[in-house]
């Protein structure tokens, strides 16, 4: 079965997907639409709480798509046999393709992609992104190639796609930067980037670390564009924290 409910109506549940769900491994898919930052609706739907709330609960797979083709790869992956409880967040408001279609293929749950060719230099930052931002940070990427920007360093874009279980290849080579952003749509406290902090230290590793996300407040209604720069990781705040050294 697919259980399809708004992220923040989802959080009146947060006892039955524990009891009835993820203790008993049942293999059901949650889909939590209007994940993070919804706009005019404001506080009580923003989806700010979901990755945080259900990152600790055993049992659990849960996935962000960055695109369409990457949600329809999911929802197929998930109801594969032997794959246990699956969260896919997704946000409100419109996609990014307008040719969606693909071919329906299995994604092996705790891998994501790197977006960026080439060999890491010193130098260089690793940026990691769960879930439709990372859409920004490619635009990003690309503008600034458009632009002659004049960084001596190169970004190094990786969609995680996956909360939990991490994608460890991933974090593995993000080690080896001086810097490594995370950027997620959810609160900040306890979401990927504080997964990723915990698995460096974890495993001894200290890069200098960014997390952006949504700040330890409650945030206000407005147009998605206006409340991500006002938390601070809007498409401008993204180029900024990028272009410098």
């Amino acid at each position: 079965p697919f259980c399809a409910i708004y992220s923040a109506f989802s959080q009146r549940a947060y006892d039955s997907i524990i009891h009835d769900l993820s203790i008993l491994n049942l293999p059901v898919v949650l889909c939590l639409d209007r994940s993070g930052l919804v706009g005019e609706d404001g506080a009580t739907h923003h989806g700010a709480f979901d990755m945080a709330a259900l990152r600790p609960v055993p049992n659990l797979t849960i996935a962000s798509p960055m695109d369409e083709r990457e949600l329809r790869r999911l929802m197929f992956t998930a109801q594969l046999p032997d794959k246990g409880s699956f969260v896919i967040r997704y946000p409100r408001g419109r996609g990014v393709l307008t040719d969606w279609r693909c071919p329906l293929t299995e994604v092996e749950v705790g891998t994501g992609r790197r977006l960026t060719e080439g060999d890491p230099k010193p130098g260089d930052v690793a940026v990691l992104t769960i879930g439709p931002v990372g859409n920004d940070v490619q635009r990003v990427i690309q503008t600034l190639a458009e632009e002659g920007n004049p960084q001596h360093h190169t970004i190094f874009h990786y969609d995680m796609r996956f909360l939990k279980p991490l994608d460890e290849r991933i974090l593995q080579e993000g080690s080896r930067f001086d810097r490594v952003v995370t950027i997620e749509d959810g609160i900040r406290t306890g979401g990927m980037g504080s997964a990723v902090l915990e698995w460096m230290s974890d495993h001894g590793f200290a890069p200098r670390m960014t997390r952006l996300g949504m700040p330890d407040r409650f945030v206000e209604q407005g147009t998605v564009g206006q409340l991500r720069h006002l938390c601070g990781y809007g498409y401008e705040d993204i180029k900024e924290l990028l272009s410098k050294e």
